[in-house]
């Protein structure tokens, strides 16, 4: 039978099978031998003796994250707070960044919007040409307008921990997941998610709980290639004096310019730099 795999806990694999049945797996001795380690989202194949079943082939797959590790997801929903904890822009457009290189599509949800605003994140992510959908679970507020965005899509949920992802989720999907609170002295939240799992959608598709992490790598590109994951950026840079303008410091540049009218957040700026010099600081090899 064919099937996707839906939870991984202790070197075993639950797979949702074609006959709508759960089986537990073991993945054959020759994947570990390739050095080839299934995912939850794999599309598999199995077979099943005694409601036991063990994983014969994975096929192919359209996207991959290696931290989560993940794959097939076509949609990812970054989830920030307005406040507790403080949003961390950084943070937030290199995740970005990451999606956008695993061709992925962003969608920015702006929890906890009943104890701060949402307008200045925002009108920042909107700008750019960003999804962004503001919410409140503890008010139920906005998590309709967040299932319309992934209605039908395989999501994965990602931000750092305490901003309500399981919270979100369980408004999705009725699972009563562990949620936990913000700790006072540090201002992050306990991660409460011990495994990542993907959960059925009644309305269509599927979403998956990812633990808390703090970043997303952003290795695999070059210096010059990073224009192309800033929306903002990249619509201005054909019009820039110089071929090849970085955006640092050159004259006649028209992201300098539209950064200095306001056109483009200053925030997100400053993290193009950031990362940019970064990524020159990495020799091609290493890629």
């Amino acid at each position: 039978m064919t099937g996707v795999i839906v939870k991984g806990i202790g070197g075993f694999y639950y797979v949702r099978a074609e006959d709508g049945e759960l089986y537990e797996c073991k993945a054959r001795g020759i994947f570990r031998k390739n050095k080839i380690t299934p995912m939850i989202g794999d599309k598999v194949e199995i077979e099943v003796k005694n409601n036991k079943g063990s994983i014969v082939a994975i096929c192919d797959r359209t996207t991959t994250l290696v931290r989560p590790p993940v794959a097939n997801i076509d949609a990812l929903v970054l989830v920030t707070a307005a406040a507790s904890p403080a949003p961390n822009h950084f943070l937030i457009d290199k995740m970005l960044v990451n999606v956008q290189i695993n061709r992925i599509l962003p969608i920015i949800c702006i929890n906890k919007i009943d104890i701060a605003s949402c307008d200045e994140l925002y009108e920042i992510y909107t700008k750019a040409g960003y999804a962004v959908v503001c919410t409140s679970a503890e008010k139920n507020i906005g998590i309709q307008a967040l299932l319309e965005h992934i209605q039908g899509h395989v999501t994965a949920f990602a931000g750092p921990s305490g901003v309500g992802k399981s919270t979100i989720l369980n408004m999705l999907t009725g699972m009563g997941l562990e949620t936990g609170a913000v700790s006072d002295k540090i201002g992050r939240g306990k991660h409460t998610t011990r495994h990542v799992e993907l959960l059925e959608l009644s309305s269509g598709g599927f979403v998956l709980d990812t633990p808390g992490f703090s970043s997303f790598e952003v290795d695999e590109i070059r210096a010059d290639e990073l224009e192309a994951y800033f929306p903002e950026i990249f619509e201005r840079s054909a019009q820039c004096r110089f071929r090849g303008c970085t955006h640092l410091a050159e004259p006649g540049c028209r992201v300098i310019e539209a950064v200095e009218s306001g056109q483009i957040a200053r925030s997100r700026y400053t993290s193009y730099k950031e990362i940019y010099n970064y990524l020159k600081t990495i020799k091609e090899w290493e890629k």
